[in-house]
């Protein structure tokens, strides 16, 4: 909901640009604000390189946000950052509220972070810095703070005063702050870099002892030139978007339009109404993105909405057609429908729109397509289409242009890099210059959905049989055999490099979520490795392997491959510790079913339960006494994460309070009571903060009260896939239908679950 004085935009003429500023705020893409959220091809490059603030997830503080003051000085703070204004605001649904009172002999300041997004470069463009304004009181402009900016190597530049208006700061009107950057010389040893800001520094001006409020919001850099209106003789308004849809959930609307063909267009403004007369904006999406969630929190509740496009000059287009939807009260398989189809829309609507593969992160560098996730995203496609979230046809034609893109990409002996752009099909060196090569792991996930998908589409038409064998062609040009390395070595290795050779030398070692590379290499029709790799290397007791596990999980537990310790009165018969990240559970097991079976040393659907039921009761115990924790908030496991991309698990060196939903919805097999806890939990209670039309955000952390800015391809598929596993089988079933698996599997001595029971139970 908007300030009411915005939408008659009659209090938005201190710099008498009244047109342009109603014009400004539908010109505006707000990803972090609590109902928008991303969808498209992917989310656009641009708008991070301009936007440095534009609305919290959070409702209380903003995260990315400190401050202090010196008494006698003061500085409202909550929690230590700044609180987040939800009456008054210029982009729905808030702000940021300065109140300070600025005292001789003390002082005050505030900082306000970048959101750092993992792989997106700081690169901001413009010459003005700009910052929307409100006060319900009239501040003399002398009273203003200071303002000064730092870069990401921390240099900073003098104080500049935040007084870049025509008089004094009126009361009760929203004004435009415009502050050349060539204002802002350096103050530190090195030249001040503003392409690489890093944060914004409010503090104490003059000391008048008394207070004062100020609330900021849409804090971005961009071109002076950008802000101009054109003329109407010069440009028509864009026209309106067409076939504007509605779809009613369980406590959310999903709206989606057709997109505006205009190359000029920058956002679509969406309008809300309960009552189909009074429509208020709600907010943003941009120019590459026609949908938009309207999370309203319950259900019985019927919304009608209208979309608007607006054009990079800031003319709107007229209001669209009106769609209409109702939230419900959903059953519990009408939920895993939702959330499988929400989680499917990273791979159909986000995927890379010239390679139709996976990207890494959204928001992240759009031009980043991870190998890996692709083969997990192939495997969701064959979900969507089996659902009906899209049909067999289209289904086929993404698979097509994966294919086409695929076949373009350099192989190192067979395998792909783990990175790819997927414009080019280039490898991308994102973790240095080492990784100029082959990643078998990687691969092996890739060739799990590729298999999957070619039992899927194997039907008689041309399209088909051309799919079936394109993915046969790819799946014997794999040489897992160059990734032993020697014929005496006793395991496979991860990398090859043909600049760096076996530099990297990581061995695969299990227990971990390398398991399905082993499986596809002794499975592989042309270059296959001995089954007995498997026991060498796998699940090898080489002084090597004893090595990688302790190292890797800090305990002796395990490190011989079997476990056999008791946590929380669950026996642990494989795995590392406490058993690791709930990916070691997921990764290798989207395709392959473990139901039913068992190797020498355990059934793998029992052990992997066993590792999920551990992380629960983990959670339960909550050792670490992080917020939330419990029955239905659970799910350790690698993600997104303040500090980085952390692999999460039920221990006190990983944990540290960050929750991944993708953990505990992806043990939907393993776990499917508390699983359907956690998912009423995380979209009932946590909705307004975490879900979005790709499903939960990545992760999130109750106790520091942050929650991610993206999502990943690693960890929305496999939602979609388990959740299916869990209701149909579907992707086990077809994965275990390629003729090379059986065989694969007598080699290694898989044997039926009583069997092998029997035959260990007699030795």
């Amino acid at each position: 909901m908007l300030n009411s004085d915005f939408e008659c935009n009659k209090t938005l003429s201190i710099c008498q640009e009244r047109e342009c500023a109603v014009r400004w705020f539908f010109c505006l893409f707000c990803f972090f604000i609590l109902s928008i959220n991303l969808c498209g091809a992917a989310a656009p490059t641009d708008y991070y390189n301009h936007v440095v603030f534009d609305n919290s997830i959070t409702p209380d503080y903003y995260y990315y946000s400190s401050g202090r003051a010196v008494f006698p000085s003061t500085i409202e703070l909550l929690s230590g950052a700044l609180p987040v204004e939800k009456k008054n605001f210029f982009t729905p649904p808030n702000a940021l509220r300065l109140h300070w009172r600025s005292v001789a002999g003390g002082s005050w300041e505030t900082e306000l972070r970048v959101v750092s997004m993992r792989n997106r470069l700081t690169e901001f463009r413009g010459d003005t810095l700009y910052i929307w304004c409100y006060s319900p009181e009239a501040i003399p402009a002398a009273d203003l703070p200071f303002i000064q900016l730092e870069d990401e190597q921390h240099d900073f530049t003098v104080p500049v005063k935040l007084d870049a208006v025509e008089g004094d700061v009126p009361a009760k009107r929203w004004f435009q702050v415009r502050l050349p950057l060539s204002e802002f010389e350096t103050a530190s040893i090195h030249p001040f870099q503003a392409r690489e800001l890093h944060g914004i520094y409010f503090s104490q001006g003059a000391t008048d002892d008394a207070p004062h409020t100020l609330i900021i919001d849409e804090i971005k850099i961009d071109d002076r030139s950008a802000a101009s209106p054109v003329a109407a003789e010069v440009r028509a308004a864009p026209r309106a978007p067409k076939n504007v849809q509605a779809k009613g959930y369980d406590r959310h609307i999903d709206i989606s339009w057709e997109p505006v063909k205009d190359s000029e267009l920058q956002s679509y403004a969406i309008y809300r109404s309960e009552d189909k007369h009074k429509f208020q904006p709600i907010g943003i999406q941009s120019a590459d993105i026609y949908r938009y969630t309207d999370f309203i929190g319950r259900a019985g509740v019927k919304a009608t909405y209208r979309v608007k496009a607006v054009d990079r000059s800031y003319r709107q287009s007229a209001f669209s057609e009106a769609a209409s939807a109702s939230t419900r009260e959903l059953s519990d398989d009408e939920l895993l429908t939702m959330l499988q189809e929400a989680c499917f829309r990273y791979y159909w609507e986000g995927a890379h729109p010239v390679a139709g593969a996976t990207l890494e992160n959204i928001p992240g560098d759009e031009r980043i397509v991870a190998t890996g996730a692709t083969g997990f995203g192939i495997m969701a496609l064959v979900v969507g289409v089996d659902r009906g979230f899209i049909t067999r046809e289209q289904g086929l034609e993404r698979l097509t242009q994966i294919l086409d893109f695929l076949e373009k990409a350099p192989r190192y002996h067979g395998a792909w890099s783990h990175f790819l752009n997927g414009s080019t099909a280039q490898s991308m060196l994102v973790f240095g210059m080492f990784d100029n090569g082959g990643d078998l792991v990687e691969t092996s996930f890739l060739m799990e959905g590729l298999l999957a998908a070619r039992q899927y589409f194997k039907g008689d038409s041309e399209a088909e049989q051309s799919i079936y064998q394109r993915i046969t062609h790819l799946w014997e040009t794999v040489e897992w055999d160059w990734y032993r390395r020697t014929s005496q070595n006793n395991a496979l290795l991860w990398h090859w490099s043909p600049q760096w050779s076996w530099f990297i030398d990581h061995r695969l070692t299990g227990f971990n979520e390398t398991m399905i590379t082993y499986l596809l290499a002794i499975a592989s029709p042309t270059h296959g490795v001995p089954a007995s790799l498997y026991y060498t290397g796998w699940a090898g007791q080489s002084e090597a392997a004893i090595a990688d596990r302790s190292g890797s999980s800090g305990s002796t537990a395990g490190d011989r491959y079997l476990n056999g310790h008791t946590y929380y009165g669950i026996k642990l018969d494989v795995g590392s510790g406490t058993g690791g990240p709930l990916f070691f559970t997921q990764y290798s097991f989207m395709g392959f079913d473990p139901q039913g079976i068992r190797d020498r040393y355990t059934d793998y659907f029992d052990n992997n339960r066993n590792l999920a039921l551990i992380d629960l009761a983990y959670c339960e115990a909550n050792p670490g006494h992080f917020q939330g924790y419990g029955a239905d908030d659970w799910g350790l496991t690698a993600s997104d994460d303040q500090l980085g991309y952390l692999a999460h698990a039920p221990d006190p060196t990983t944990d540290d309070g960050t929750i991944t939903p993708t953990g505990a919805l992806s043990s939907f097999p393993y776990t499917p009571e508390a699983s359907m806890a956690a998912l009423k939990f995380f979209y009932r209670e946590l909705g307004d903060r975490l879900w979005g039309v790709y499903g939960p955000h990545d992760a999130f952390n109750l106790s520091r009260n942050w929650f991610s800015p993206v999502y990943m391809g690693l960890d929305q598929a496999p939602i979609v896939v388990m959740v299916e596993n869990y209701r149909t089988g579907l992707v086990w079933k077809l994965f275990m239908s390629n003729p090379e698996i059986q065989p694969m599997l007598d080699k290694i001595g898989f044997k039926p679950d009583r069997a092998a029971k029997a035959s260990a139970d007699s030795q």
